[in-house]
């Protein structure tokens, strides 16, 4: 019975092997696996392969609780450094990238004039921006009008001046500020009325991206440097690390799986695979772009084998092999 299963095991690893390195073969196996991946995907839904709690714990781990430091930001940092200083951003142009067509659709799409005045609404309207902007301006005015009257290191009749007109103008300053919010106040509700309907911000940026389409992207350069890029990756991260351990984000996170289940819980997986775009055809691409050169690696270093008979040996020791050799009339000598 031993020499009968070592037989065996030899002789499966090596039909096995076969079918995996003739091209041929290879080829038609990968071909009639797929075919009866997708038949057999057809008769089976999302709903009855996955749950919503199963996929839920599994972007759990990925979105929430997989950790977001050591390697990682410094792999996105060192990447994106790398994908700045490319040569190939001082040869293509801007408009290969994004063609002044695409940049206006996406430009009006953004500017929507609804949505701009909306916006505008919402913040110039708020007590909290007006009392930010006045603040902003009265202190600017104070500190103008301090630098001028200063008559630190002056000496002569210019000190004597300046000493003078601070006399005189800081006994007033509160009517001043009281003045300049006042101005401040009045036009930001002019800003706010003269945005209604205005494309002019519009214009001007379609113009500004006309002239420079033809620029090469490393242009940008001179405006985001190589520290700003780095910058951003750290701010991105430390606001990820913190926004996905919000219960707002999970929220949003569950409600997307929902939404997922509710449309195609009862949809075959085959159907689903051909509404993400991936039909027999890619399936069959992908397996013979990487299944041929994995395979090869693997025989060529002895270890294609070694799988093999990983897998395929426990049977001939088993008792399901005994129970057919006898079940077959084989006798165990």
């Amino acid at each position: 019975m031993t020499e009968l299963a070592d037989a065996l095991l030899e002789a499966q690893i090596a039909f096995a092997k076969r079918q995996l390195r003739d091209g041929d073969l290879f080829d038609d196996l990968v071909a009639e696996e797929i075919d009866h991946f997708l038949a057999d995907a057809g008769q089976l839904t999302l709903g009855e392969v996955v749950t919503p709690a199963r996929i839920q714990d599994t972007a759990y781990k990925y979105a929430v609780q997989l950790p977001v430091e050591g390697a990682i930001p410094e792999l996105v940092g060192e990447i994106a450094g790398r994908l700045y200083r490319h040569r190939v951003n001082d040869e293509v142009a801007v408009a290969e990238v994004l063609d002044v067509r695409e940049f206006d659709d996406l430009l009006v799409t953004i500017a929507d004039p609804d949505v701009v005045q909306r916006v505008l609404q919402r913040i110039l309207t708020d007590p909290v921006t007006e009392d930010i902007f006045v603040e902003v301006v009265v202190r600017a005015v104070d500190d103008a009008v301090t630098q001028g009257v200063d008559a630190g290191g002056s000496t002569g009749v210019v000190g004597f001046l300046r000493g003078g007109l601070s006399r005189v103008v800081t006994p007033a300053m509160p009517v001043v500020d009281r003045g300049v919010e006042q101005a401040t106040r009045a036009g930001m509700h002019f800003v706010l009325g003269a945005a209604q309907g205005d494309v002019a911000l519009v214009d001007a940026a379609r113009e500004v991206w006309r002239r420079n389409a033809t620029e090469s992207v490393g242009t940008f350069r001179e405006l985001v440097t190589a520290d700003d890029v780095e910058d951003g990756v750290v701010a991105a991260f430390e606001f990820w690390k913190s926004f996905r351990d919000t219960a707002y984000f999970r929220a949003l996170l569950d409600e997307g799986i929902a939404h997922v289940f509710d449309k195609y819980g009862e949809t075959s997986l085959t159907d689903l695979l051909a509404e993400l775009g991936i039909g027999r055809d890619d399936l069959m691409e992908e397996g013979l772009r990487f299944g041929p050169p994995v395979l090869e690696t693997l025989d060529e270093r002895g270890l294609l084998d070694d799988v093999l008979r990983r897998r395929l040996a426990p049977f001939y020791s088993s008792e399901e092999f005994r129970s057919a050799l006898d079940s077959a009339g084989v006798g165990h000598e």
